[in-house]
């Protein structure tokens, strides 16, 4: 027994020492070297970058070879590359150089025949693409322009070419169209004459880390503007137009789960808006940790076409908003803005529904507008640590609702806190309203203004309205109360 269990220890020891030879053989672990992508410089295939000269054959040419090798990367060193349309292809990612600048044409004939097209860098159809590379894509919107306005630019429209009508004939600046697995990070994107980024049937879509600017006083040159477009994520960015800065929209099919996470938004129209294209409905959207500043208007919902919008979040904000020109802009100062209605009396109306406001600070000129329509009520919204301080810093008149697009226009209403139309079940939980001695003086301090005949089911939680030369005296008295 005794030299049997010694044989057994023997045998084990061999054992156990053959292993952690073995594994001392392979410590560490091989390193696997993934191949890098190819690269192909636009400079190679041609492109002068003097700025004057056009560069569109070489930068397509580039990109064509790019993609037949099977993707890789195409790059920009610094130069400023002119260029009509060109369009990226599947596994393809531009690579702008700091330094670097794609400058997109003035002239009708460097876009497309059809307006649906018109883009400075465009992919239809494609997977895997993108542009990188901290460069710049300037679409070169003051060349744009008519006549510069104090208040609002008159722009340039192509509409005599029949391709598209109205005043907002312009080409857009970049466009990603039907793609799958769409990546936009570290760039600026500058001065488009219309829309700058522009996503319509997109899947799994990452943008972060991107800087837009347009010019404040131009109309329609909207910031990413997010179409029929599922999966999308967007992060790190800095938007700063004269239209609305973050826009989805429904008109050609559904959305949903969009993030939008850590941004900084200054617009004269709208920072955050769903619409006013909204033929199907946004579900499952989430907007965190945002900072929008001298805007005319903060969180929007502009519903007018039928669809429905659902599971809603809008969290950890800080919003300021005033008056810009109540005639040549859309909004009314307003840090909320919730509408449902028809656009035009054939127009069908969507329903808002379980939208939520968490951890909001608001300083503004106007309330919050919450307005349903006769068949399309809002319900299940909630205000959550929510906080407005209500000043005026500006000169413009108030006392107008605005419902436009559509609906009933400009319409005189005195302003209010909170002013609720046609809606079912709205929840305000430790809710603050504070009031300058401005806004008293002009008889301006009615925190809740709604008719009982279209509002229901209202539940106040730690509801406190006060001016805020008395925050001192009575917060203490109010504090934890319901009404």
């Amino acid at each position: 027994m005794k030299m049997s269990a010694v044989l057994f220890h023997l045998t084990l020891f061999f054992v156990l020492l053959s292993v952690v030879q073995s594994r001392l053989y392979t410590w560490p672990p091989p390193t696997i070297q993934l191949p890098l992508p190819l690269i192909f410089s636009v400079v190679d295939y041609g492109a002068i970058g003097d700025g004057r000269h056009y560069d569109t054959v070489a930068i397509q040419a580039a990109i064509d070879a790019c993609h037949s090798a099977g993707g890789g990367h195409v790059g920009f060193p610094p130069g400023t590359y002119l260029t009509a349309t060109v369009y990226i292809k599947s596994g393809v990612y531009l690579v702008v150089e700091e330094g670097a600048k794609i400058l997109g044409g003035t002239k009708l004939e460097d876009y497309p025949a059809e307006s649906s097209r018109w883009y400075v860098v465009l992919a239809e159809n494609a997977t895997d693409v993108g542009i990188t590379g901290g460069g710049v894509i300037d679409g070169q919107g003051m060349k744009f322009v008519k006549s510069f306005g104090e208040a609002k630019n008159v722009m340039v429209s192509w509409n005599e070419t029949g391709a598209c009508s109205g005043d907002e004939c312009r080409p857009r600046l970049v466009g990603f169209l039907g793609s799958r697995n769409v990546r936009v990070w570290n760039l600026h994107l500058n001065e488009p004459a219309y829309w700058c980024l522009h996503l319509v049937g997109c899947d799994n879509t990452s943008i972060h880390d991107v800087s837009i600017y347009g010019d404040f006083n131009t109309p329609n040159n909207d910031g990413i503007d997010i179409e029929a477009s599922n999966n999308t994520v967007i992060t790190r960015c800095n938007v700063n137009t004269g239209d609305d800065s973050i826009c989805p929209k429904t008109t050609y099919g559904p959305l949903y789960n969009l993030t939008v996470t850590n941004c900084w938004i200054r617009s004269k129209s709208s920072a955050i808006k769903l619409g006013s294209g909204s033929s199907y409905d946004f579900k499952g959207l989430v907007f965190d940790n945002i900072t929008i500043y001298d805007s005319h208007r903060g969180l929007g919902m502009q519903i007018r076409d039928g669809g429905n919008v659902s599971d809603v979040t809008f969290s950890n904000m800080n919003i300021q908003t005033r008056y810009y020109d109540p005639v040549l802009w859309w909004g009314r100062a307003e840090p909320i803005y919730i509408t449902t209605c028809p656009r035009s009396p054939n127009s069908a109306e969507g329903s808002i529904s379980n939208i939520r406001f968490i951890n909001i600070t608001a300083t503004s000129e106007n309330g919050v507008f919450l307005s349903g329509s006769r068949d399309g009520h809002l319900s299940n919204l909630r205000f959550q640590n929510v906080n407005f301080t209500y000043r005026r810093w500006t000169n413009f008149p108030d006392g107008l609702v605005d419902y436009r697009p559509g609906c009933r226009g400009l319409v005189k209403h005195s302003p209010a806190g909170i002013i609720m139309e046609h809606i079912d079940d709205l929840e305000l939980a430790n809710v603050n309203m504070i009031w300058s001695d401005v806004i008293q003086n002009k008889k301006w301090n009615n925190p809740l203004d709604f008719l009982p005949s279209t509002v229901n089911n209202i539940s106040f939680l730690n509801f406190r309205s006060e001016s805020d030369s008395q925050l001192g005296v009575r917060s203490s008295e109010v504090r934890g109360k319901d009404i």
